[in-house]
């Protein structure tokens, strides 16, 4: 089989399946291994090399347990507009674009502060010559 496609997503056909599901959003290494796992499929296998039964199982097991792609991108939107509509503390930074989860912002986050600073000493005064 050449390309599988799971859930509007290509996976890679040269990489190892166990390392080719993380493409999809929502799933990591720990979850991939996890699903291969409970299909009892190998995860050293090529995705080229899955068979069209392998990855009808793979696909249909994943749309079954998990929410992945589009519909928990669209719950994780909802959630972030929930809590700004609400007040919440972290719907306020969601809102002022800051870490919403307790990171400190006084040297980190500068991009999410949009302080980005290319190299060394830009971004800074200049010294002046005496």
């Amino acid at each position: 089989m050449a390309a599988v496609r799971i859930s509007g997503v290509l996976l890679p056909a040269n990489k190892k399946i166990s390392y080719a599901l993380p493409y999809l959003y929502g799933i990591g290494l720990t979850l991939s291994r996890k699903i291969l796992e409970a299909t009892k499929i190998d995860g050293e296998k090529r995705t080229k090399e899955l068979t069209e039964s392998e990855a009808n199982k793979l696909r249909e097991y994943i749309e079954k347990q998990y929410r992945v792609e589009g519909d928990l991108r669209r719950d994780v939107y909802a959630n972030i507009k929930h809590h700004k509509e609400m007040g919440t503390y972290r719907g306020m930074r969601h809102s002022r674009r800051l870490p919403a989860r307790g990171q400190r912002t006084k040297t980190n986050s500068r991009t999410v502060r949009g302080n980005v600073r290319k190299t060394m000493m830009s971004g800074k005064r200049a010294l002046t010559k005496t």
